[in-house]
C-alpha cells in the first residue's frame, strides 16, 4: 500500500499531462491527444475489469497483470492492430516512467509494469495507386460545393503526399499563389515544410477560393458546410465515394481500399518511378529518416525488373551430378 506521502493516481495523471507533457517537454497537440485516448481506453477498461472509478485507482493497480489484460482487450475486443496496441503501450511506459521518479513505494510495481514488452508484427508490402488510378479518383465533378471541394482535397493529397491530419489542417493562408505557388503543411511533432503546388492545383485553389470569397486568412481551405476544418472520418467517406464514382474506368478499384495514406504511397512511388532519389522524398513526405523511404524502393516491382535486366545472367555450363564412390558403395549395400 502507497504511504500517506505517496501522490495519488489521478494527481499523478494530471501533473503527467499539464506539467511534463505540456508545460516541460511542450509536445504537440497530437502527441497529447494520442496519450489522452490512451489513458480514456485504460481507465475504462479498469472501471471494468477491477470495479474502481478512476478517482479511487491506485498506481499499484497499474501492474504487469493488468497492462498485459488491457492491451489483450484492445486487440481481441476493439480489434486495434498491434500497431496502436504498441502506441496506446508506449503512452503508458512514458507515464510509468515519469511517476516512477515521484512514488518510489511504488517502484518494484512499475519495474515489472514497464517489462511488458511491445509486439513483433509482420510489415505488409505497401499498396499505392497507378497514375491512372489517380487520375480517375481525381476525376470529381466540380459542379456542385461538395464535388469541388473534394476534386481540390484528392488533388492536394496526391500532389504533397500529406497526411490527412495535415491537409485538413491547411488553412488559406498557408497556401501562397504566385510565379511559383506552394503550401505550408504542419506536420507530426510539430515540424513543417513547404510544398511547390502543380499549376493545375494553384489555378484549382484560385477557382475554389474564387467560390467561396467568405474565407479568411485563418479559415480552413478545405471545410465542412458548417466552416469548421473536415476531420478524419469525414475524408475517408468522401474519398469512398470518389473512388465508388472512378469503378466505370477502373473496376479494379473494387478490391482496393483507398485511403488518405494509400495516396500518399501513390506520390512517394510516383516521385520514385519518375526518377526522385529516395532522400528527396524523404524530404517532400517529411519522414524522420530517409530509411522510412527505402519501403517505396522494396514495393517498385518495375524497378526491380530493370535492375534485372542490367544484370547479366553468368554464361555457366551445367555440368552433371557425379556422386562420390563412397556414396554409390553406401547406396547399393542397402
Amino acid at each position: 500500500m502507497p504511504s500517506s506521502t505517496s501522490p495519488t493516481f489521478a494527481g499523478l495523471v494530471q501533473e503527467f499531462f499539464t506539467d511534463y507533457m505540456l508545460q516541460q517537454r511542450a509536445l504537440s497537440p497530437r502527441t497529447v491527444a494520442s496519450y489522452r485516448d490512451a489513458f480514456l481506453l485504460m481507465l475504462r477498461f479498469a472501471e471494468q475489469h477491477l470495479g474502481k472509478p478512476p478517482s479511487a485507482l491506485q498506481l499499484a493497480d497499474i501492474d504487469a497483470k493488468f497492462l498485459a489484460s488491457f492491451l489483450e482487450h484492445l486487440e481481441r475486443d476493439r480489434h486495434n492492430t498491434v500497431r496502436s496496441r504498441n502506441i496506446r503501450l508506449a503512452a503508458i511506459r512514458s507515464f510509468l516512467r515519469f511517476a516512477a521518479r515521484r512514488d518510489v513505494s511504488n517502484l518494484r510495481v512499475i519495474e515489472q509494469a514497464l517489462a511488458v514488452p511491445t509486439k513483433r508484427f509482420d510489415r505488409p508490402m505497401i499498396g499505392f495507386l497507378s497514375k491512372e488510378q489517380m487520375l480517375a479518383v481525381m476525376d470529381i465533378s466540380t459542379a456542385s460545393w461538395l464535388g469541388h471541394r473534394d476534386r481540390l482535397m484528392v488533388t492536394l493529397l496526391y500532389n504533397t503526399g500529406a497526411r490527412v491530419s495535415e491537409i485538413v489542417g491547411v488553412r488559406v493562408g498557408d497556401v501562397i499563389l504566385g510565379p511559383t505557388s506552394f503550401i505550408h503543411l504542419h506536420g507530426k511533432g510539430r515540424k513543417q515544410r513547404s510544398l511547390p503546388l502543380w499549376k493545375s492545383a494553384a489555378r484549382d485553389i484560385r477557382d475554389w477560393l474564387g467560390r467561396n470569397p467568405q474565407l479568411t486568412e485563418q479559415s480552413p481551405l478545405l471545410p465542412t458546410r458548417q466552416g469548421t476544418a473536415m476531420n478524419r472520418a469525414t475524408v475517408c467517406q468522401r474519398l469512398k465515394l470518389a473512388t465508388r464514382a472512378a469503378l466505370d474506368r477502373h473496376p479494379e478499384l473494387a478490391n482496393v481500399k483507398v485511403s488518405p495514406h494509400r495516396i500518399r504511397h501513390s506520390t512517394a512511388m510516383a516521385m520514385l518511378q519518375s526518377g526522385v532519389w529516395p532522400t528527396e522524398i524523404a524530404l517532400w513526405l517529411g519522414h524522420e529518416s530517409p530509411t522510412t523511404t527505402h519501403m517505396y524502393v522494396e514495393a517498385d516491382l518495375e524497378m526491380k525488373k530493370r535492375a534485372l535486366a542490367r544484370l547479366n545472367p553468368p554464361d555457366v555450363k551445367r555440368a552433371r551430378y557425379q556422386p562420390p564412390q563412397t556414396l554409390l558403395r553406401f547406396l547399393k549395400s542397402l
